[in-house]
């Protein structure tokens, strides 16, 4: 029950948008997207549940988005691994906001190392946050890349589906997301919590399940 005010704020500040601030029809799907994207990263990060708590100030040259993206991409690599220094100082342009560096660190992560997944993903993540929001080629071949240096690892394709989301296409984020957990194992680690994403992000897009078919 805790997510329906936040699903409640959602349709509100995109009524306000649209109604009272007179938010053109072209960016409705683009403004809508941001909002998905917003709830989709509370599902990733958020805890409805817990308890309030005075929070500490935030720094104000920090960056929302870059802070979320670095680490949700660290809770699918070990914690006592550390990432390679060019990928260190790439998260900490990411979490300043300044893509653009970041991805030019990365590139050189990658040249170094091409065998190193969280390189290439942490460059796809920089080169779409770079691009505000669009899928490039240059991105789809970085998560590709990750993909194919750590097969095993499903953080390209749940990112993957997270960029997808970002550019407005939430269906191809669901087709990624449910085929990437059809295909877990049933004892891996993040099988529940994708589960559970996949299940809030299928409520935010009011996609309920279908009722099980009774034979005759």
């Amino acid at each position: 029950m805790s997510w329906l005010p936040i699903l409640l704020l959602a349709v509100l500040t995109f009524s306000l948008a649209v109604f009272v601030l007179k938010l053109p029809r072209t960016l409705w799907t683009l403004f809508g997207s941001a909002l998905l994207f917003g709830l989709a990263g509370y599902a990733l990060q958020g805890k409805p549940g817990m308890a309030g708590a005075p929070a500490d100030p935030v720094a104000q040259d920090g960056d929302v988005t870059g802070e979320l993206l670095v680490t949700a991409r660290r809770e699918f690599y070990p914690s006592g691994a550390m990432p390679s220094r060019f990928v260190v100082t790439a998260d900490a342009f990411t979490r300043r906001g300044q893509h653009e560096q970041a991805a030019n660190f990365l590139r050189n992560a990658v040249e170094e190392n091409p065998n190193d997944s969280e390189a290439w993903l942490a460059l796809a993540n920089a080169l779409v946050e770079h691009a505000d929001g669009q899928l490039t080629a240059a991105a789809l071949y970085a998560y590709s890349q990750a993909e194919k240096v750590d097969p095993a690892n499903p953080a390209p394709t749940y990112f993957l589906g997270m960029a997808f989301l970002r550019a407005g296409e939430p269906d191809k984020t669901l087709a990624l997301w449910r085929e990437l957990l059809e295909q877990a194992p049933e004892d891996a680690e993040w099988r529940a919590p994708l589960a559970t994403r996949l299940e809030r992000l299928e409520a935010i897009l009011g996609i309920a399940a279908a009722p099980p078919q009774v034979e005759d």
